[in-house]
């Protein structure tokens, strides 16, 4: 048996509160406004909605968006919780495992499904994840209270169903072709539940990236960079970022791998979890390059259902990070 090997909620505290009774009031909150903010929307959590595209930023930006992805999501079955999250601070060409046995949140701790790991590393295919490494990344962590929350809720009295944490790196096409057909059975699974950890356009310098589409700009490539004195109107920044997370986020909606990716290069859009997303696209398209003729063509279609920016971004030199929620239903 594998000895006990925590990894210490290291950003608690700071990107989110590391009291335990305010995170579950604050949690508890976001999530009942968005149930009542959602209603347009039907049936909570939905049925079959084992997978989720939530947002990782610090709770006072992202937490609430979060909220409206994490309702949605359906554990009744879950028998365990498969999070995919970008690395921000190590270089990956493909995907890395943990070797912790336990996630910590301020509210109790995560248990990793050993046997899953270890069947995954046995695949050769999974790079191990350094404990200061695993430390760093927030990708990951921002989603444990919400996942801890969510199961606390549901399974109540129960033991929790363990996580398997999949840190994305910098993938190509390929690669990520390749990782969405291993985990294409397990996402066919119904025992088995995806959140997928982004955040969606860093605009401004400070990302290098300040792409602007005018009014009259019909191809998303032909888009320009913009200085920080410049101010235009036709529409404001804000707006045109919106059109480029729209973009994003239709492609995504779409279903097409290759698609999501052209749309990343025509317009550059820096979404952080373009490689976790790409992932779960290849591995929902494996699954319907195997589908028979009687299943419904809707099954594993994403639904965006909130989308806000940190600020409205009105001149060339400020910034602006994207979060947006959605769901999928298997």
């Amino acid at each position: 048996m594998q000895s006990l090997s925590i990894r210490e909620a290291s950003h608690a505290g700071s990107w989110y509160t590391d009291h335990g009774p305010t995170l579950t009031s604050q949690l508890q909150g976001w999530l009942e406004d968005a149930e009542r903010d959602m209603a347009h929307l039907g049936e909570v959590p939905r049925p079959g909605a084992r997978i989720i595209i939530a947002p990782h930023a610090g709770y006072a930006y992202s937490g609430p968006a979060a909220a409206w992805a994490y309702r949605m999501l359906d554990v009744s079955k879950a028998k365990r919780i498969f999070l995919l999250g970008p690395s921000h601070h190590l270089y990956l060409p493909g995907c890395a495992l943990s070797k912790h046995t336990h996630y910590a949140t301020p509210n109790g701790n995560l248990p990793l499904d050993q046997n899953t790991v270890e069947t995954l590393r046995r695949t050769e295919q999974f790079k191990n994840l350094s404990a200061s490494s695993d430390s760093s990344e927030h990708s990951l962590e921002m989603h444990l209270p919400y996942i801890h929350h969510l199961l606390s809720m549901s399974f109540k009295g129960q033991d929790f169903p363990p996580l398997v944490p999949i840190l994305v790196g910098s993938t190509n096409p390929t690669i990520e072709k390749e990782f969405g057909a291993l985990l294409a059975p397990f996402v066919a699974d119904p025992a088995n539940v995806f959140i997928i950890s982004s955040d969606f356009c860093h605009w401004g310098s400070r990302f290098s990236y300040t792409y602007y589409l005018p009014a009259s700009t019909t191809d998303p490539s032909e888009g320009v960079s913009l200085r920080s004195k410049d101010q235009p109107r036709d529409p404001p920044i804000h707006e045109s970022i919106a059109r480029l997370d729209k973009l994003a986020m239709t492609a995504i909606e779409h279903g097409q791998h290759a698609d999501f990716l052209a749309t990343l290069r025509d317009t550059g859009n820096t979404v952080c979890g373009r490689h976790p997303i790409g992932v779960i696209m290849a591995a929902i398209e494996t699954l319907k390059s195997q589908r028979t003729s009687g299943d419904s063509s809707d099954q594993g279609k994403f639904h965006f259902i909130r989308y806000e920016r940190s600020g409205d971004v009105v001149e060339g030199k400020d910034s602006s990070v994207s979060y947006a929620s959605a769901f999928a239903v298997l």
